[in-house]
Formats: structure tokens, sequence, C-alpha cells
């Protein structure tokens, strides 16, 4: 009984030693060419995502880069608009003063005066490209132009032009600073 035991057991792991032999001869052949196939796509793939990870971060930098280029170029554009808002109450009260009569010599010089720097400080703004809108006859812009008044039109003025500029209105390049304050046709 002995001997009965152990000859199943012996020829079980020998039909168990057998059958692999003769399938790991048929696919050792095949293994190593199929497993070099599959780590040649692998790495095929990788690279191929690393290729794509590659040229997304170089778009990604290519576009920051940009940005920072036109940010900079309106940053230069516009630098002097928070000046110009300052420097509009003064160019206001220039013109105010240029308005009032001069009676005698004395106030002419004065006025001659005030006249000099307002067009001093004119020239040096349009030099930073900061121009007023708004006059009288011009049509009428909710883009540049803030409507105050109203006035009925007639023949000689048509419905939409501007009677009236209460307020010079100023643009920085294409950006408005200030709208004109304007009385309209109506």
């Amino acid at each position: 009984m002995a001997e009965d035991k152990q000859t199943p057991e012996e020829e079980v792991v020998e039909e168990t030693v057998e059958t692999p032999d003769v399938d790991t001869d048929a696919t050792a052949d095949v293994d190593p060419i199929v497993a070099l196939e599959t780590e040649i796509a692998e790495a095929e793939e990788k690279i191929a995502e690393a290729e794509d990870k590659y040229l997304r971060a170089h778009a990604e930098m290519q576009n920051m880069q940009t940005r920072y280029a036109k940010e900079q170029a309106t940053a230069v554009k516009y630098a002097s608009q928070n000046l110009a808002k300052s420097v509009l109450p003064a160019l206001d009260n220039l013109e105010r003063a240029l308005q009032v009569e001069a009676d005698d010599a004395a106030a002419q010089q004065i006025k001659t005066g005030v006249e000099m720097v307002y067009k001093t400080l004119v020239s040096a703004l349009e030099d930073n490209d900061i121009k007023a809108v708004g006059a009288e006859g011009e049509p009428f812009d909710p883009n540049f132009h803030q409507a105050i008044q109203s006035v009925p039109a007639d023949d000689d003025h048509p419905a939409d032009t501007i009677a009236q500029v209460l307020q010079k209105g100023y643009v920085l390049a294409d950006r408005v600073i200030r709208p004109a304050m304007v009385a309209v046709y109506n």
C-alpha cells in the first residue's frame, strides 16, 4: 500500500514536470520575442506620452510668454492713466480760469501766464497719447460721452449731436479715462 501511495505521487509529479517542460520549450522561443515586442510597444507608448507632455508644456510656456508680453505692453501703454486722472481736475480749473475776463493789464498778464501753463499741460498730455474728446456738433457716442442734459433739436441741430460740452472727456490711446459730460440735442 505504501508503494501504491508513492507511485501515484511520483506519476503526478512526473506528469506535472513533463507538461511544463513541453510548454516552456514551445513557448520559450515565442515568449522572449513577444515579451520584447510588448516591452517595445510599452516603451514607444511611454515615449509618445512623454513627447505629448513635452509639447504641451512647451506650448504652455509659449502661451505664458505671449500673455506676459501682452500684459507688459498694456502696462506700459496705460502707465500714465493714474497720473492723467490726477492732473485732469487741475486742467479743468485752468480752463475755468481762462474763461474769466481780464479787466486790467495785471489781470491780462496773469491770464496770459495761466494760458501758457494750460497749453504746456495740454501738450504734455498729448505727448503721452492723452487726448480730449467731446466737442459741440459731434455725434453723441455713449462710449466717450455722458449725457447730462437734453436740448430740443431743431433744423440747424440734428438729434443725437452734442449741444454743449459741460466738462471735457479724455482718452488714453483707446481707453476712456473720463467721459465728456455733455448736453445732447434730442
